[in-house]
């Protein structure tokens, strides 16, 4: 990924001259987390845990919380008074207990976000939201879908050469 650093802010984006809506000053994540709430950095590295499998991706601490980048902006963490909320965009909207609050369309794209308290929250789940929301911003969600396709039909559990029912789960005991 091109990457480009603002001269007047010193913030780094994803491609030239990336216009962004403040230019102020890039802080590193040291000196954000030194005025965070305390819940703020377990979130955060959990998430980053993950971020860390996915290429090139810019972690850009600001005042109003954690942007995360791929070019664009694909999530956010912003920090509320009891949670952080992560917010990401998708092609598709979800429908899941997990979300905080009304999903909100923009052109062709969902934003979604979910309060977390607790680092425990952000599971494979959330992994797997964050990669779509990552593959869509930088413009290879196609080749992710495809990808993840692939290695769905090629497991086992997924096969129907045992001449199986693919339609039945195989931890359901049916009574014949």
């Amino acid at each position: 990924m091109e990457r480009w650093t603002c001269p007047k802010c010193s913030r780094v984006f994803g491609k030239q001259n990336q216009s962004h809506f403040t230019c102020e000053p890039a802080i590193s994540l040291e000196e954000y987390f030194a005025t965070a709430k305390p819940f703020e950095k377990p979130v955060f590295d959990a998430v980053n845990l993950h971020l860390q499998k996915l290429d090139d991706v810019i972690i850009d601490p600001v005042g109003v919380g954690i942007l995360l980048k791929n070019g664009p902006v694909f999530a956010e963490l912003r920090p509320k008074s009891k949670w952080v909320a992560l917010g990401f965009s998708l092609s598709r909207k979800l429908e899941s207990g997990r979300l905080s609050r009304k999903v909100s369309e923009f052109g062709r794209k969902f934003y979604h976000v979910i309060n977390v308290d607790d680092p425990s929250m952000i599971d494979d789940e959330i992994f797997e939201w964050l990669s779509e929301a990552y593959h869509l911003s930088g413009g290879t969600l196609h080749t992710f879908q495809r990808s993840r396709r692939s290695s769905f039909e090629a497991s086992p559990k997924n096969s129907l050469s045992d001449g199986g029912d693919g339609m039945v789960p195989d931890d359901i005991d049916i009574d014949i």
